[in-house]
């Protein structure tokens, strides 16, 4: 929440006045009046997704934070991703991408999109992010152009393989958002058809140890499974070479920095 001098914060601890928090630096204390200390603390982008308004689902950051590592996301990329849903993903890829990138969104749902908006505002995100309403699936020619990673969260993410190759540079990232496993296998199956490689489907499992002298354990509670995390890199191969449909194991990936 924004901080105003005539408010009040109600918790189960008392009450926060907001007036005794302006001016203070992050890391101070204050008191509520049951006497309890609260910490001053600057939010982080997993603060603000977590705390998001919800119209869907959200990535969460343990699958936010792998996707980062995989794709290679960095400050300066232009990305784009095909269903907005609450932002959360979005907020996410524009704290890293900028200043100097860009995030690029599409979603059919208005009211969906102005959920993401505010979401998005929140997080003070907003100028490096284009949002805009447009059903991938039927455009006849594609909005971006040599993009470094296109991201989909659709319940068909199979269904914009195609114009999510067009959008790609050469060994762009393809990821796609899939709660199922019976969407992956399809997905798999397209990527293939339509010329990704390097291609890898994951999950993401955190488990919080609870760390107390002479008492450590696991915690209680924990987030399991969210969502299943599809990547892929577009390859351009020999229309030969794609005739023969060699196993996997008989074609290698080499990394190169040239």
């Amino acid at each position: 929440m924004k901080v105003s001098k005539k408010q009040q914060f109600h918790t189960h601890v008392g009450v926060i006045n907001h007036k005794d928090v302006v001016g203070k630096e992050y890391g101070s204390t204050i008191k509520t009046n049951k006497g309890k200390y609260i910490y001053l603390l600057e939010p982080t982008i997993h603060d603000y997704i977590m705390k998001s308004q919800r119209s869907t689902q959200i990535v969460y950051p343990k699958d936010l934070g792998y996707i980062a590592a995989r794709t290679g996301l960095q400050s300066g990329q232009k990305v784009v991703e095909i269903g907005t849903g609450s932002g959360s993903l979005t907020t996410f890829l524009a704290s890293i991408v900028n200043p100097r990138g860009h995030v690029y969104t599409f979603d059919v749902d208005p009211n969906f999109m102005e959920i993401a908006r505010k979401n998005i505002e929140k997080a003070g995100v907003a100028k490096y992010v284009t949002m805009e309403k447009l059903d991938i699936k039927s455009v006849k020619k594609v909005p971006i152009t040599d993009a470094d990673i296109v991201v989909v969260d659709l319940g068909d993410p199979w269904s914009v393989v195609p114009q999510a190759r067009k959008m790609l540079k050469g060994s762009g990232a393809f990821v796609a958002i899939c709660p199922t496993m019976n969407q992956l296998e399809k997905l798999a199956t397209v990527l293939n058809e339509n010329d990704f490689y390097d291609i890898e489907c994951t999950e993401q499992i955190v488990r919080t140890i609870e760390a107390r002298e002479g008492k450590t354990r696991h915690s209680f509670r924990s987030i399991g499974h969210t969502t299943y995390v599809a990547f892929a890199r577009k390859v351009s191969s020999p229309r030969a070479f794609k005739n023969r449909l060699l196993p996997k194991e008989e074609i290698e990936v080499v990394e190169s920095t040239e």
